[in-house]
């Protein structure tokens, strides 16, 4: 884990800290916002499972509004127009959301913890597993869980931090989040910011 630690003590050396101080600042201003901001922001989560992050910053900026009233066949129309990869999924689960879209907000700030908020989002959103819930939770600035896909996956491995996973389980989640917590602990960084580190070290970019 030492080799890891100097090099997220290096990158936050390195210029690039002041752009993911910044996004980590976007995300902490969505504890501000309205309920349907965060709905919306649920719906590009909804979007990037299996699919690609950036593509799905580009159809949220699309849709829009779209996402708090669209039917599902209309939203599904969008998702093919904009090359979603499972536009008729990925309508579905975004349709049965709506019924949150006024009081997602206010469910989460009345849950205690951020693994409760998760286990909440897991259990009532469809389409939302760990990953994606967490990944959620961090962009509207909950800091204190991992967001563990297969880039992450990728650089623990490299670090000789675990074996590779067949598939990411919900215990092999908890257990990399378990190290990944650790890692955090020992750079002095939440979770969210540490999940930004980690993608910059693998793929050289910082999206959202």
């Amino acid at each position: 884990m030492n080799e890891l630690i100097e090099k997220v003590k290096a990158l936050r050396d390195n210029e690039i800290r002041s752009v993911i101080e910044q996004r980590m600042s976007e995300f902490e201003s969505f504890k501000e916002k309205s309920d349907n901001e965060v709905f919306k922001e649920l719906c590009f989560c909804l979007m990037t499972a299996n699919f690609n992050a950036a593509k799905s910053i580009i159809i949220q900026k699309e849709i829009n509004d779209g996402f708090l009233n669209w039917e599902k066949e209309k939203l599904a129309e969008e998702l093919v127009r904009l090359e979603h990869r499972f536009p008729n999924t990925r309508a579905g689960f975004i349709y049965e959301a709506q019924k949150y879209k006024d009081s997602i907000k206010q469910i989460l700030d009345s849950i205690d913890n951020d693994i409760e908020k998760r286990a909440w989002l897991v259990k009532n959103i469809k389409g939302l597993g760990l990953k994606e819930s967490s990944h959620f939770l961090r962009n509207i600035g909950y800091k204190d869980v991992a967001i563990i896909d297969f880039h992450i996956i990728d650089l623990l491995v490299k670090e000789s931090l675990i074996e590779r996973p067949k598939t990411i389980t919900p215990k092999v989640y908890i257990e990399v989040e378990n190290l990944l917590r650790e890692l955090s602990g020992k750079v002095n960084i939440n979770m969210g910011e540490l999940d930004l580190y980690l993608w910059y070290e693998e793929t050289g970019k910082v999206l959202k």
